[in-house]
């Protein structure tokens, strides 16, 4: 395997890496600053928002300077803030750092992506769903070096030192094996923000639609396993089944482009994902329910990682420009989906919530057949 390819590979490791070792200590975090769920809710509201500002100024920036330096610059700059997260004196100071965290954290997630189209370009083939599924297995990591932290009593800023530390060691490996793409002449009269043509706009609304449900299926999916499960050992099954069938797929995903095409394989994901919401949503069985949401993780694990690759690869864009626009659309899904499902689902229920959901993957799906490769 050709270094550069590695060297990317190692980078979306880091960051789920990182992202999931944060998020296995927020009970400590909560404990630490005396917070609750809303307050802890705020604090990861701002990490969003703060991602969601960087995305779409992002391209321009790696048109200005390439997308390894800007790469390298954002991974470096997000580990090196995370050993502070539990050492500042107010609950103020910890939103403030999220939401730098949050700027960091959008701009490695356009840039890496970027070196992943350019990977994926010097391949010849299809091969960005496998980027994405070593970034669903350093969030496994993630979680499991975080309980294993736990139960060795280890303070959280040591837990969250050796995790920086670690992380900055990949860093400075792949730095010198990341794909050079400084332009040879500063790009003069760009603008800093474009607003996304209706070619982009079509990838970013799939994208949006998937990325919402991925969020629904994360933060709702034990709510609603809690309502139709009598065993209680079954509420945090249906996320499972969702996270372990997005692993999955996105292992298979490459091979599965290859032999479909984009296009099809985009429409058959959206029918897998709309047939597992209606397993899970028309027969209250928790058993289902698990299939469903395993049936939804499946459908779901391949539509971002074709989006963003063909985002990367629009011939009339730069690849950091096309990622920009798609992953500001399509993020914007995690940062509006899991309120309005709430919302939702405190007017009328979750299962009509949920249902909700379901219209977004109709359309994901029609949108993906009406595709047409440029």
């Amino acid at each position: 395997m050709h270094p550069s390819r590695v060297a990317v590979k190692l980078v979306f490791f880091i960051n789920g890496f990182v992202h999931a070792s944060i998020a296995a200590r927020f009970v400590r975090m909560q404990e630490i600053y005396s917070i609750d769920k809303g307050t802890l809710g705020f604090v990861l509201l701002s990490q969003s928002i703060g991602a969601f500002l960087a995305m779409p100024f992002t391209g321009w920036l790696i048109m200005r300077n390439g997308s390894r330096r800007i790469t390298i610059f954002s991974v470096f700059l997000y580990c090196v803030f995370v050993p502070l997260v539990p050492v500042l004196p107010n609950v103020v100071a910890l939103i403030s750092l999220f939401f730098v965290m949050g700027l960091t954290a959008g701009m490695l997630d356009v840039s890496m992506n970027s070196q992943a189209v350019m990977v994926e370009q010097n391949v010849g083939k299809p091969i960005m769903t496998s980027f994405h599924a070593i970034f669903s297995i350093g969030m496994v990591a993630g979680a499991l070096f975080g309980t294993l932290f736990i139960n060795l009593g280890v303070t959280l800023f040591i837990h969250l030192l050796v995790v920086t530390l670690l992380a900055l060691a990949g860093a400075a490996w792949a730095r010198y094996n990341l794909i050079h793409d400084k332009p040879k002449e500063k790009v003069r009269g760009e603008p800093a923000f474009r607003l996304p043509n209706a070619a982009m706009v079509s990838i970013g609304v799939i994208a949006f639609c998937s990325m919402l449900g991925e969020g629904a299926m994360a933060d709702w999916s034990s709510v609603y396993m809690k309502s139709i499960a009598t065993d209680e050992g079954l509420t945090t099954m249906g996320l499972f089944g969702f996270a372990f069938a997005m692993t999955l797929g996105r292992f298979f995903g490459d091979g599965a482009r290859l032999k479909f095409g984009d296009r099809k394989l985009m429409v058959w994901c959206g029918v897998i994902a709309l047939f597992g919401m209606a397993v899970m949503l028309s027969l209250e069985n928790a058993y289902l329910a698990i299939a469903g949401f395993f049936l939804v993780g499946i459908g779901l694990s391949a539509i971002v990682p074709i989006a963003y690759s063909i985002a990367g690869n629009t011939k009339d864009l730069p690849p950091g420009v096309g990622l920009a626009m798609v992953t500001t659309v399509g993020y914007s899904g995690f940062l509006f989906g899991p309120p309005i499902i709430g919302l939702l689902a405190d007017w009328q229920t979750l299962r009509v919530a949920l249902g909700f959901v379901a219209v977004l993957f109709l359309v994901m799906t029609v949108l993906s057949a009406r595709y047409q490769a440029k």
